[in-house]
């Protein structure tokens, strides 16, 4: 197992924050490789409901395991590739949203695809999707 952790501030309350991060339509424009979102399984407000992730062929079921709407959500992952649990709180911080995401990975695989996602900020690791997410979040608020 290995633990990951990225964070950034976003200009949004975090009602708003939480509503686009649980936007399964909009996966696609701030994770990278996601080509679609499919399976989905009871409300993403509660424990229990799922969905699968698909990144060109390779399906990633998610389970929510814990969400407490707007401030955290925990989601359980997985292929063969990179699996592990994600978990993302959101707090209220100078007029905006702190988002602190921590990813565990399972399997020697794992950490070893999730050390790749880790190092850095281009677009595809795991901060630089974090900060993909910010600016859509950020733009959609400011605009009329």
């Amino acid at each position: 197992m290995a633990t990951y952790r990225v964070t950034t501030l976003v200009a949004a309350p975090p009602e708003r924050v939480f509503a686009f991060w649980t936007d399964l339509d909009r996966f696609q424009e701030w994770i990278g490789g996601v080509t679609s979102v499919t399976d989905r399984v009871g409300s993403i407000d509660q424990a229990g409901s799922g969905y699968t992730v698909w990144f060109g062929r390779m399906a990633s079921p998610t389970e929510i395991l814990e969400v407490e709407r707007p401030r955290h959500i925990r989601t359980r992952f997985g292929n063969a590739i990179l699996k592990g649990e994600s978990d993302v709180r959101f707090a209220s911080e100078d007029g905006g949203t702190r988002i602190h995401q921590e990813f565990v990975t399972r399997g020697f695989i794992s950490a070893l695809v999730g050390r790749i996602f880790a190092m850095g900020s281009y677009r595809g690791s795991f901060q630089g999707e974090l900060e993909t997410f910010r600016k859509l979040v950020e733009r959609e608020t400011l605009e009329p």
